[in-house]
């Protein structure tokens, strides 16, 4: 695959987690809430960059689907949680495929993503009481 095709990827990724942390704020509060909000909001930027890249560089990045359904129900804050990490699990995976066929600013953007996602999804299993809550290669599938 070349980079323009794994670079529409992540961003995919990142829609699914744009919509993802709206269907679980809902189910949060308090810090949790907040880091919810944070999180979407990281997404939505590096959503909106690699829109910006992608476009500069003549492709057609796809839209965001209208909806996406969780690998499970969200129904309380420890579903939520779970979600969380899955989100950022797979935007790590999307990001980590991205790697080995950029190169320059594409995979800093790539490696940058990468290392985020997988730091956030610890917070979240810590938060989530997780163990270990980290994991040894961030954005390998299981």
């Amino acid at each position: 695959m070349n980079a323009a095709t794994q670079l529409t990827a992540a961003l995919a990724a990142e829609h699914a987690a744009v919509y993802g942390y709206g269907v679980l704020g809902s189910r949060l509060e308090g810090t949790a809430l907040e880091a919810a909000r944070s999180a979407e909001a990281a997404h939505r930027e590096r959503r909106d960059a690699l829109v910006v890249r992608l476009t500069a560089a003549g492709a057609t990045p796809p839209p965001a689907e209208p909806v996406y359904a969780p690998p499970s129900p969200v129904t309380d804050r420890a579903t939520a949680l779970a979600l969380a990490v899955g989100i950022e699990e797979r935007a790590a995976q999307a990001w980590r495929a991205a790697l080995p066929v950029t190169e320059g600013e594409e995979r800093r953007l790539a490696l940058d993503a990468l290392v985020d996602t997988a730091q956030r999804a610890a917070r979240w299993r810590r938060v989530g009481g997780v163990s270990p809550s980290v994991v040894a290669f961030p954005g390998r599938p299981a």
